[in-house]
C-alpha cells in the first residue's frame, strides 16, 4: 500500500503546471506561487538515490527560486532521509497517513442548517478557499491564482466540497486531488471557528470521500494534524496505515 500512496504523490506533483524531473525526483512546480507547501519534491518509489542526486535536486530548487523541500512515504525511500540530513535538511514533521476504502467509509449524521455541495462558480470557489485560509490562520482573501488552481483541479477530476449555512455563509470545506491509479489524497479539511465542534469536519471528510468513490476511486488517504483531527477521520472510516516525512532545507 505504501508504494501505491507514494505513486499517487508522484502523479499529483507531475500534474503541477510546470513539473521538473530531477534524477529520481519529481518537483511539483507551480509558477503562480512560491509556497513550499505546493512547490515540493518527492522520490519515485524504489529508485536508487545518491548524494549527487540530492545535490542536483537542491540546485534545481535554487534555480527555480524555490525552497528545497520534500514530502514522501518513508518506506519507499528508506535511505533518503540520511542523505538529506547530511546535506543540511531539517525534519519538519513525521505523520502517519490514514486510509479509507468504500467498505470502511461511514456516513455521519445529517447537519441542520448546513448544506454540502461542490462549488461550481469562481465566486463559490473563492468563498471555499477564504474559509479554508481563515480556518488555518492564513490570509482569508482568495487570490485569482488560488481560484484558478482549484478550478483546474476540479476540471482534472479532483473533488471540492463546501459547507454552506442557510444564510449563504461558507462555514468550511475540503477537497481531494484527481485520482491516479484509483488513489486520491483528501486534504484541506477546514471549519471556521464559529462552526466547530458540530460534526462539520467529519461531514466534509465523509462527503469528499464519498464523491471520490462515486467517481471510481478505490482508496482515499489523508493525514491528521493532531489527536482531535485523528478522531474525526477515524469516525469517518479512515484507519492508520504508513508513515510520511516532511523535510526541508532552511
Amino acid at each position: 500500500m505504501d508504494v501505491r500512496i507514494q505513486q499517487s504523490v508522484v502523479a499529483n506533483l507531475s500534474n503541477r503546471p510546470a513539473p521538473l524531473e530531477v534524477g529520481p525526483f519529481v518537483i511539483g512546480m507551480d509558477p503562480t506561487t512560491t509556497s513550499p507547501y505546493i512547490n515540493y519534491a518527492t522520490p519515485r518509489p524504489g529508485t536508487a538515490i545518491t548524494a549527487a542526486d540530492v545535490t542536483a535536486l537542491v540546485a534545481a530548487f535554487h534555480a527555480a527560486d524555490r525552497k528545497p523541500r520534500l514530502e514522501y512515504v518513508t518506506s519507499c525511500a528508506p535511505s533518503l532521509e540520511a542523505l538529506l540530513t547530511a546535506a543540511g535538511f531539517i525534519v519538519e514533521a513525521r505523520h502517519t497517513y490514514l486510509l479509507c476504502m468504500p467498505d470502511t467509509l461511514k456516513t455521519p449524521p445529517t447537519l441542520d442548517h448546513l448544506s454540502l455541495y461542490e462549488p461550481g462558480t469562481d465566486f463559490q470557489r473563492a468563498a471555499l478557499i477564504s474559509a479554508q485560509n481563515e480556518a488555518f490562520g492564513g490570509d482569508p482573501v482568495a487570490s485569482e491564482a488560488d481560484v484558478a488552481r482549484l478550478r483546474r483541479q476540479q476540471g482534472a477530476g479532483g473533488v471540492a466540497v463546501m459547507a454552506v449555512t442557510d444564510d449563504g455563509t461558507c462555514a468550511g470545506g475540503g477537497g481531494a486531488v484527481p485520482p491516479t491509479g484509483a488513489v486520491s489524497e483528501v486534504a484541506g479539511i477546514a471549519v471556521r471557528k464559529p462552526y466547530r465542534r458540530q460534526g462539520l469536519a467529519g461531514a466534509i471528510t465523509a462527503e469528499t470521500t464519498r464523491r471520490l468513490f462515486t467517481a471510481g476511486a478505490e482508496i482515499a488517504w489523508l493525514e491528521a494534524s493532531g489527536e482531535e483531527s485523528w478522531r474525526i477521520y477515524e469516525r469517518a472510516g479512515y484507519r492508520p496505515a504508513g508513515q510520511r516525512l516532511y523535510i526541508a532545507l532552511n
